[in-house]
């Protein structure tokens, strides 16, 4: 299936920022944490989304027992979007445990202020599930599934799996690798994005270091006039608020 540039970031995305570490602000009904990042550049699902320039983002999540809830940007920059766009995405779910396994359901808004939508739509939304469990106890494994009835530029239907692994080395150090599939209704080829990467953690701070790509099969289809889905080594410094 041909490809597009297409932009995000999400709960999943929001997970590897948690990686970060948790600063937290007790509340008599939940708890919220917050997380900002620097990084070389915001790339989602093998694709940049800001050109290969860099990123400024961050978050804040609310939890109180199994439900969730958060917000989370970044710039962005495409066709469709300018240099000083803008991608602000809005989530919520429920994250039960069922023995051991960890399950995550949930819904993810993606919206671009300022977006050339004259010719198609840019805002999107995705359901995801997921489900983590860990065999050795510094290892977590994850299958996650996002399901979009329309996404972004009104491409159709779009279902993306994935498949991921983290491992802790030390408190400090953590590794990491994920394989994905990317299907859209309007662009004839599906693609395989899989990433691996590392972060180390050092007073207060988390760095992080990941390499991504896509393979072969990843042509822009005529909807989509630019994409930059070659190999990455993206270099990012996170922190909890």
């Amino acid at each position: 299936m041909k490809k597009m540039k297409f932009f995000k970031l999400a709960a999943a995305a929001t997970a590897l920022m948690a990686g970060a570490g948790a600063a937290t602000s007790a509340h008599a009904e939940g708890t919220i944490t917050g997380n900002v990042t620097i990084a070389s550049d915001y790339v989602f699902r093998g694709i940049s989304q800001t050109q290969g320039g860099p990123a400024i983002q961050g978050g804040f999540d609310y939890a109180n027992g199994i439900f969730y809830a958060g917000t989370w940007a970044s710039n962005v920059a495409s066709s469709t979007i300018s240099s000083g766009g803008i991608e602000m995405d809005l989530y919520a779910g429920v994250a039960p445990t069922v023995g051991p396994v960890a399950l995550n359901f949930g819904v993810i808004g993606y919206f671009y202020p300022g977006a050339d939508d004259e010719g198609a739509e840019t805002n999107y939304y995705e359901a995801k599930a997921s489900a983590s469990f860990s065999p050795i106890e510094s290892l977590t494994l994850t299958g996650s599934l996002f399901y979009s009835p329309e996404f972004s530029l009104e491409l159709g239907e779009a279902i993306y799996y994935e498949l991921a692994a983290g491992f802790a080395v030390s408190d400090t150090i953590g590794l990491k690798a994920s394989i994905g599939e990317q299907d859209i209704d309007e662009i004839s080829d599906s693609y395989t994005t899989w990433s691996v990467g590392g972060t180390y953690a050092y007073s207060g701070f988390t760095f992080g270091l990941t390499y991504s790509d896509t393979d072969d099969a990843f042509e822009a289809g005529a909807a989509v006039e630019e994409t930059d889905s070659d190999e990455a080594i993206t270099f990012s410094i996170s922190r909890a608020l």
